[in-house]
Parts: structure tokens; sequence; C-alpha cells
């Protein structure tokens, strides 16, 4: 293993290090500075086939800081956090603002905005796993996989865990440090029939150890979803209402909160600009955010420039409430900062959860979508074409798999046309959903 890695110690160092940067940029003649700084390690293995294929055990660290002169800004970063290496750093950062345009938008985060309320929100749960106890975790959940009858081959079971501390301070006198963890385990599998082969993955992912899945579970759930795809076919073209997977959902969450962010927005580079309290959705339905949420895979008590974090109200009774903005973004469009620098934290839908086969029975005949491919996603039209694989539905009963055909809209109509969400909560991100049941998409199939 790596060696031990003390998260306390290494908070202290980084603040030291911010510290002595940013007075480093007030001497060499910055009017304002801001520095980010962070180190993770952790260790990686994967397995196939029962063998080992990779261990990896890495530390990464790295320190950023931007000075302002005036309304001009530049940015250096470096691996290196000794002084000599903070000092050329700030140089370098001070010699590129010099020679920048002045931007009436640059600046730090207002200092009325500065984080108060700093507290412990219990994101940091190392794990003590030696290399060969993540390899033995990693080949049970292969094996739990490959034992299923009708799995021919195996892509690998991979665990990665790590922890890591990060440090923002800029010359408000703000400094915010918090320490973190994330463990994940997965398993690829394949199967074959006389139609070819299908292949498809589980996982589970947690900040905290014990809240990860059972390795067998989660080997035995890959071999069930790659079987459930075997025998696959086209399905016929036409415009169907179509049921996302969690895991899609949560992807059309991110489409609504990238067209809501205000680099976005003022680069005139959405399809929700000037939207702000018009309606998007129906009037179930709304979306928050939650970032001092104890516990929670993106949980943060300030954003990316130092500003307290709050729970912000994206969509309210189906309108767009708020918009995510930075402190930069906010001065382009004349708003102020949301807390949304580093983007959204933990987003949690307000709406009523229906059971998914009740979904499936609403539907009648469509399409469960459980994987989509490529990027046709406009984010300046809101247009939605990509190619996906899944399941056909008749009846509200599922068929037969499904695959080699594509799925066509516009977000806005897709966000207008949702009639339901499920129960099938997928808890594993920082958004947290169920299936989406949208009521007609356009269908290339056979």
């Amino acid at each position: 293993m790596a060696q031990a890695f003390d998260a306390a110690a290494q908070q202290a160092l980084l603040a030291q290090r911010a510290e002595e940067a940013l007075g480093l940029a007030k001497t060499l003649g910055a009017d304002a500075a801001e520095v980010g700084a962070s180190v993770d390690q952790g260790v990686g293995v994967s397995v196939r086939l029962g063998e080992v294929e990779t261990v990896e055990l890495s530390r990464d660290q790295g320190i950023a800081i931007t000075v302002y002169v005036g309304q001009r800004k530049g940015s250096a970063s470096s691996t290196d956090a000794s002084s000599a290496s903070l000092r050329a750093t700030v140089e370098k950062a001070l010699a590129i603002a010099r020679y920048t345009g002045e931007d009436p938008a640059a600046g730090l985060a207002d200092a009325a905005l500065m984080a108060t309320r700093l507290p412990d929100l219990k994101v940091h749960h190392p794990w003590a796993l030696s290399t060969e106890q993540a390899i033995e975790l990693a080949l049970r959940c292969e094996q739990a996989g490959r034992s299923v009858d009708g799995i021919h081959q195996s892509e690998g079971a991979s665990l990665s865990s790590g922890e890591g501390v990060r440090v923002y301070a800029n010359s408000h006198g703000f400094l915010g440090t918090q320490k973190g963890s994330s463990h994940s385990l997965s398993c690829m599998l394949i199967a074959q029939d006389d139609k070819g082969m299908q292949r498809d993955y589980d996982y589970t992912s947690a900040r905290n150890p014990v809240h990860l899945r059972d390795p067998e579970d989660v080997g035995r759930e890959a071999a069930a979803r790659t079987l459930r795809r075997l025998g696959a076919r086209k399905p016929p073209t036409g415009t169907f209402p179509v049921l996302f997977d969690p895991t899609l959902a949560a992807g059309l969450v991110g489409h609504l909160m990238g067209a809501l962010a205000g680099g976005a927005l003022y680069r005139e580079a959405s399809f929700l600009c000037d939207r702000l309290g018009s309606p998007l959705f129906p009037e179930w339905m709304g979306l928050e955010e939650r970032p001092m949420e104890v516990g929670a895979t993106a949980s943060s008590p300030f954003d990316a420039e130092g500003v307290q974090t709050r729970d912000n109200r994206f969509i309210e009774q189906g309108r767009i409430a708020s918009y995510m903005l930075s402190a930069y973004s906010a001065r382009r469009l004349g708003m102020q900062s949301t807390g949304n620098a580093g983007g959204a934290r933990n987003l949690r839908l307000l709406a009523p959860l229906t059971p998914r086969h009740e979904l499936l029975q609403q539907m009648g005949r469509g399409i469960w979508v459980t994987e989509l491919m490529g990027q046709g996603v406009n984010a300046v039209t809101g247009d939605y074409s990509r190619g996906a694989a899944g399941f056909w539905v008749e009846n509200g009963e599922v068929q037969y798999p499904i695959e080699e055909f594509t799925i066509a809209s516009n977000l806005n109509t897709m966000f207008a046309g949702l009639m339901g969400i499920g129960d099938d909560t997928d808890t594993r991100g920082s958004i947290h959903t169920g299936s989406w049941l949208v009521d007609a998409m356009t269908v290339a199939g056979s």
C-alpha cells in the first residue's frame, strides 16, 4: 500500500500553503487573490476471469492561484506546493493578469456572501483496506456474476477507494477546508445466444464503505442485467411513450441544470434563456438542491468561490424558480450568486412517486430505455436525439429486449410531457431520481 494518508495533517498543510500564497500575491502587487488546493490518495484494482489485471496506487496534489489586478485576471497552477513553487506560480498568474483585458464582471465573490457556517457534513469515511483485501472483494464480485447460468464471458470487476482534502481561501479572509472520501465497486459481464453477444454492468458507490452493497449482490445484478438483454431486436418506427431508467433520468436532470447554468445563459447558449418564472414541467414537479445534507455525495458548506451554499429551489410547481449562478455569471446577468460555483450539489426531486410497474401500465405500449448512446443533445435549441437500447412494452408488460434504435424530441417538449416519476430512486450519485415517463417521443427502429 501507499503511505498512510493523514487527512488532518494534509488539511493543516494545505491551509498554511494557501495563506502563504495569498500573502505572496498581495506582496507582489495583486489587488485580490484566491487559492484552491487539494490532495487525494487512493487505491484501484481490477480483475478479470479470476486474475488480477491492474493495481494502481495514486496520489495527486495541486494548487491553483488566481490573482486580480484591477479587473484583470490571471491564473496559474502547480503540482508542487513548496514555497519556491508558490512564488513562481503567483508570479506567472500576475504576468498573465497584466496582459489580459479588463472584465467588468471579474473579481472575487462579494465578501458578504462568504460562508460563515462550516459544519462537519460527515463526508469523510476512510477505508482501511489493504491491496489484498481490495483484490479479494473484486474477485468475489466477478465470481458471483460469472457463476450465474448463461454468463459467457467477463470484462472484469473493479474496486476503487480514495480520500482527499480540499482547501479554498481568498483575500477576503475566507479559508474553508473539507475532507472527503469515495468508494466504489463495479462489474461488467457478457452473455451470448444465437443472435449474438450482449453486455451490461452494475455498480455500487458511497462516501462511507459500510453503505456499499455486497460484492456478490453487485455481480449477480450485473449478470441479471446482462442476461435480460439477450435476443434483442429492433422496435417499430413510430411515436411512443418512453420510460427512462433512473440513471438515464438523472442525465435528463443534468441537461436541465446545464441549461440553467449561468455560463450558458450569459453566452446565450441555452434553450432556457430569459425563461425565469416560466412553466417548463407539469405543476406537480419540483427540483431543489440540498448542499448541506449530511453524508451525501456532493455535500459542501461552501462553493468553489467560498460562497455559503444553501438549499436552492430550481423548479417549483413546474416553473423555473432559479438559475444556477456563480459570482461571475451572476454579474454578467445582473443577478446575485446562488452559491453554485462548481455546480449544483445533491439534487432532489419534489414530486409524487409511482411504482415502476404502474408507470409501465400507464405507458401501455411503448419503450423502456435502459441505455443511451451518443451525444445528440443541442443545449441551444433543446433538440434531443440519442441512440438507445432497452425493452419493448405492450399492455403495460415488458415483452422483449430492443436495440439499434434512436429516440428523438426536444427537451422543452419532453419536460412538459413528463407523465410520472418512479419510486425506484437511484441514490448512488448526487442526483437522486427514479424512472421518468415521457408521454411521446419519435422512435426510429425497423
